[in-house]
């Protein structure tokens, strides 16, 4: 086996690979002899089978198998040898397409080897971490909040009609094509006139109702609707009205406080200044994240890989895009061609991505199991009712799992650098800290 350098242009690689037909040859010989104990054939004892019929019989079969074995070994020396790392799964294609059984086998291999990271020293790194304390006005703002969150309803005045907001306590039967439905009918329900928790068009319709009303709503139930028995029909609810209550904004008192699991409203307190002050630590964090991130892009320069910039900017701008036509939900838009502005933004976070990388990997840092099943499980909150499938979803995509270990792997990355840097504690309100963050999404 032959292995030739065609090109050595920055970061790009080119060889050239030739595996002889004696090699192959050899590597077929090699497997029949391996499998012949265990061949049976008509006419021949087990394991008695002669090497010629057996190669006349399964050696065309064991040339291909043998040919990528051999050129996937060579790859392999290859890269052992030298030491690179490609940034991509490297191109692989044959040059001598007329070959035919009894020629030498000549590949082409081209690839980008990942760049050689420089050294840093975080102990030049300088970052302010921003603390605030959550005041009594915030603790109150919380406390109001909630106490809307908790609010009461209480019956109207009799013969006042329902407003937008208002509780009504209904029974219904719904019907389609003058048949009730599975699912349809219900007694004494509460719904809030506003809430939009029902069909579009159900609850508009009962605004302006009054206690022993009967009215029919006239809805039709969404193409997307989950039942397909239902999607897209014409319904009739037969509703009778049963009361109407107004919202009442709960006290805040101890009442409130138990409403939330807490002792009394002391202690609702405590528990609200300890979530705002988390929050606010987890918005600073984000802020002294990226002063550490800009501190390394000035600290390092070295080759990309253009695919990987490449590939990156056009995320970007594909991202972008939508984020700016929001109206548009498919993929059919054509290319969209990156901007100088998201060049440049991918060459920072491939910069950044591969530096983190690399110190990760000489300093070992590793995303846990328990790690990993924390994030999938956040994540899986996000589907109430179908947590368990998108938890296996997850085990069973690797590519969804190198989504959520990514983000871990880069926060502890930088907690590293933190812990070696120069960091200096600055106070200030969650006004500056609000506007802090915000800069954050206008870079």
């Amino acid at each position: 086996m032959q292995v030739t350098e065609t090109q050595n242009d920055g970061l790009k690689r080119s060889y050239a690979i030739t595996v002889t037909a004696d090699e192959l040859d050899a590597k077929v010989n090699e497997k029949l002899k391996e499998a012949q104990p265990e061949v049976e054939m008509k006419g021949f004892r087990k394991g008695k089978v002669p090497m010629a019929l057996l190669k006349k019989q399964f050696g065309q079969r064991l040339l291909g198998e043998s040919m990528q074995e051999t050129i996937d070994g060579a790859m392999n020396q290859h890269f052992e040898d030298t030491g690179d790392r490609p940034a991509q799964q490297p191109e692989v294609k044959m040059t001598n397409e007329d070959w035919k059984e009894g020629d030498d086998v000549e590949v082409q291999m081209s690839y980008e080897k990942l760049p050689e990271v420089p050294e840093i020293d975080a102990s030049k790194i300088s970052v302010e971490k921003l603390v605030v304390k959550a005041d009594d006005a915030a603790v109150d703002e919380a406390l109001t909040s909630l106490a809307e969150n908790a609010q009461n309803f209480e019956d109207r005045e009799e013969g006042a009609a329902a407003e937008n907001g208002d509780q009504v306590t209904i029974d219904f039967v719904g019907k389609v094509d003058g048949e009730a439905f599975e699912g349809g009918s219900a007694e004494d329900y509460p719904l809030v006139l506003g809430s939009d928790s029902f069909i579009p068009g159900f609850e508009e319709q009962l605004v302006g109702v009054k206690v022993g009303d009967e009215k029919t709503v006239e809805v039709n139930f969404p193409e997307e609707y989950g039942a397909e028995n239902l999607a897209g029909k014409a319904a009739e609810f037969d509703v009778t009205v049963k009361a109407v209550k107004a919202p009442a904004k709960a006290e805040i008192d101890d009442e409130l406080a138990t409403k939330y699991g807490a002792e009394d409203l002391d202690a609702l307190k405590t528990q609200i200044r300890e979530r705002l002050e988390s929050e606010y630590a987890g918005a600073a964090r984000q802020v002294m994240k990226r002063a550490v991130l800009d501190a390394l892009d000035e600290m390092v320069s070295f080759d990309l890989p253009p695919s990987l910039v490449e590939a990156e900017a056009k995320q970007i701008a594909h991202q972008l895009y939508h984020e700016e036509h929001p109206e548009d939900h498919g993929h059919d838009h054509g290319e969209i061609e990156p901007t100088e502005e998201h060049q440049k933004l991918a060459e920072r976070r491939v910069r950044l991505g591969l530096l983190l990388a690399d110190l990760g990997q000489k300093s070992e840092i590793e995303v846990t199991d328990a790690e990993m099943t924390q994030a999938i499980m956040a994540q899986a909150r996000q589907y109430p009712g179908q947590e368990r499938q998108f938890f296996d979803f997850v085990r069973q995509n690797p590519q969804m799992q190198q989504q959520l270990r990514a983000p871990i792997f880069e926060d502890k990355v930088i907690d590293q650098i933190t812990e070696n840097a120069e960091v200096t504690e600055k106070e200030i309100t969650r006004e500056e800290l609000q506007k802090a963050v915000e800069e954050l999404d206008d870079e």
